[in-house]
């Protein structure tokens, strides 16, 4: 019984000290929040190399940022045109950054407008976990100006001027009558032969520029090529089918024929039906001159231009004419149904080349020769760059480094 009693006295005893607790629950003290230390030493400047419209603000990072409190996790960057403000925030960086380039345009109802020429203040604020904010003091004035000349060009700006050099030496040789060395391309070396398996043969030659217009770099050389072969034509009085996509370039091709002619002393067999407009439907195009070269069956066919969809279509009827087919493109994509259809493909900018392999222009013939040279140096610096990246010559890498 005493037993009992004493038992129940410490249960009664025990209830009232949890009452009292939970009364009265234990707080531990909770110490004030404290924003982060400001970020220091921040310094604007204009932005180097650049068109204007942008400074770069430097600063050291705050003293909580990485250490202290430990608890800052961006900067943001605010502009303004007074060192009392108005300041605008025009960024954020994260924490650890030291840098922030500011950036506008030029457009002056543009929200993100940024004006050259006019004194801008800067200033930077540490944000922590809690949003709490410290701000540096001001720096500034500074004014944002576009420069003339951007000093990470300058390896580009030497290329330009060696390319110029090069090409101002070439054509100044070739106008000399000096005899350029160009690399023999096989489709050109054949034009001559295809021109007289035509004449023994007593049929036509079909000339196709594609779906390409005057202002396509491809058609250019292309015309620079049909008067060379219209010549040849003219001299071995054979017929030439041009049937064209464009009626400009339908017109320039007239002239050029018609012109050719005329060098060759025989402008009485030139025929004006001989170039001709047909449609600047793409299929359409297709399927008439397909119609053509099985009707006319010519003994050699020209696919030199702008090629998209239609190549292989040309290039398989020309094949069961039984025609020397002889093509070039600066379309990569059309370039393989070229290789296994014809006989004598141009790659690329082998097309070019054979405008100036066949013109004989000084002019052509100076740029191609500059073009070759300026490749060489290329390769060259391709190689030396490989060699001090595998040998850490940091020197010629930064060299060589573009900036923006």
């Amino acid at each position: 019984m005493k037993r009992t009693m004493i038992a129940l006295l410490l249960m009664a005893a025990l209830t009232a000290a949890i009452g009292r607790a939970q009364e009265n629950p234990a707080v531990d003290p909770v110490p004030a929040a404290s924003p982060p230390a400001p970020p220091t030493n921040v310094v604007a400047a204009d932005s180097p190399d650049d068109p204007g419209r942008s400074v770069t603000v430097r600063w050291q990072v705050s003293a909580d940022d990485g250490a202290g409190m430990n608890n800052v996790i961006q900067y943001k960057v605010f502009r303004g045109e007074a060192a009392g403000g108005p300041f605008v925030e025009r960024g954020v960086a994260p924490s650890r950054a030291t840098v922030y380039v500011d950036k506008g345009t030029e457009a002056p109802n543009d929200p993100n407008f940024f004006p050259n020429n006019t004194d801008l203040f800067y200033k930077v604020a540490a944000v922590n976990v809690a949003g709490e904010t410290a701000e540096s003091e001001v720096a500034g004035p500074v004014q944002a100006r576009e420069q003339w000349y951007n000093v990470g060009r300058t390896p580009t700006f030497i290329a330009v001027i060696v390319f110029t050099a090069f090409t101002l030496y070439f054509i100044a040789r070739a106008r000399k009558k000096a005899d350029l060395y160009i690399r023999p391309l096989a489709g050109i070396e054949a034009v001559d032969e295809a021109i007289g398996r035509a004449t023994e043969m007593g049929r036509p030659m079909l000339y196709v520029f594609g779906l390409g217009t005057a202002s396509d770099i491809a058609t250019i050389a292309s015309v620079t090529i049909l008067s060379r072969v219209a010549k040849k034509v003219a001299e071995y009085q054979t017929e030439l089918i041009v049937p064209c996509y464009d009626p400009i370039v339908m017109t320039i091709a007239q002239e050029t024929v018609k012109t050719a002619y005329y060098d060759a002393g025989r402008p009485d067999a030139y025929k004006e039906d001989s170039v001709y407009f047909v449609t600047q439907s793409q299929f359409a195009y297709v399927a008439a001159v397909n119609g053509t070269i099985l009707r006319e069956l010519p003994a050699t066919n020209f696919y030199l231009g702008k090629f998209f969809a239609e190549s292989l279509l040309l290039a398989e009827t020309g094949a069961l004419a039984g025609s020397i087919q002889i093509s070039g493109t600066d379309e990569v994509a059309q370039i393989p149904f070229f290789v296994v259809a014809c006989d004598y493909t141009l790659i690329g900018e082998e097309l070019y080349a054979a405008s100036a392999y066949l013109g004989r222009e000084p002019k052509l013939m100076g740029s191609l020769k500059a073009q070759d040279y300026a490749k060489a140096i290329i390769i060259i610096c391709a190689v030396a760059g490989v060699a001090a990246s595998l040998f850490g010559w940091t020197w010629f890498v930064e060299l060589f480094r573009v900036t923006n």
